[in-house]
């Protein structure tokens, strides 16, 4: 596993504009980041540099689809790493990261959901340690506690917690066009038919009947045909990205 790695040096990287210039520097054909130059960050060493790259192509650039490509690099492009898309990077590389989805699951969602005003830096420690997972039984009380202390800086830099000895959980409100890239996202990552069963629902920040009552508003008619069965929800896009990205359409 990979995944703590990442975390780790995702958590540590100073400078996240790195996302938006190795995203630029993928090869086309092969999405795959090309050598790189290092003359565009103020970290010191190439070698640093070497490690963020590779933490930020596992987790930011690697896409389940080209549709979902298109979304990630049309987003950061557009509106570079404004609050929205930071919301949207926690969302894809989530997807990406076993342990990010496994921490978030178990540990930020479970505060969030209840109410929690915050969380301490033992709670991830303690959600490590009780997983069970094989190769974490492995890992060294100074690796545990490490994994522990970036995955709450990564969820701070994600725009999700805010403070830096005691940690405030925030509580996201997603505008429509937010809301709509939401579901547009989760329709392409997710392989159940039936929405109400996908363990992404959670990254909403909505209680999933808030989420439905939304989905079936009118003024979303015009993006996604829904259909909602009381215990099945359906959900086709029915518009194309750049109707998002070139179009005026919200308020």
């Amino acid at each position: 596993m990979s995944s703590n790695s990442s975390i780790n040096i995702l958590g540590g990287m100073p400078d996240w504009n790195l996302i938006i210039h190795f995203m630029n520097e993928m090869d086309p054909v092969e999405n795959e980041v090309r050598e790189p130059h290092y003359n565009y960050t103020s970290i010191k060493t190439s070698k640093a540099v070497d490690r963020f790259r590779r933490a930020i192509s596992d987790n930011f650039l690697q896409f389940k689809s080209p549709t979902v490509k298109k979304l990630i690099v049309e987003s950061l492009n557009r509106g570079g790493l404004s609050s929205d898309n930071l919301l949207l990077l926690f969302w894809h590389s989530s997807s990406n990261n076993f342990l990010l989805d496994y921490l978030n699951e178990h540990v930020f969602f479970p505060a969030f959901y209840s109410g929690r005003v915050g969380l301490s830096g033992k709670e991830p420690l303690l959600c490590l340690k009780e997983s069970g997972i094989e190769e974490i039984k492995e890992w060294s009380d100074y690796t545990l506690e490490k994994v522990s202390g970036k995955y709450l800086t990564l969820i701070k830099k994600f725009g999700l917690m805010e403070g830096r000895m005691s940690k405030t959980i925030m509580h996201p409100y997603l505008s429509d066009k937010m809301f709509v890239i939401f579901v547009f996202w989760i329709t392409q990552i997710e392989t159940k038919n039936n929405l109400l069963l996908s363990k992404w629902l959670k990254y909403s920040f909505m209680e999933p009947q808030y989420l439905i009552e939304r989905l079936l508003q009118k003024k979303f008619v015009r993006f996604f045909n829904v259909t909602y069965l009381g215990d099945r929800l359906t959900v086709e896009p029915n518009f194309k990205l750049k109707d998002i990205f070139d179009e005026p359409i919200f308020s």
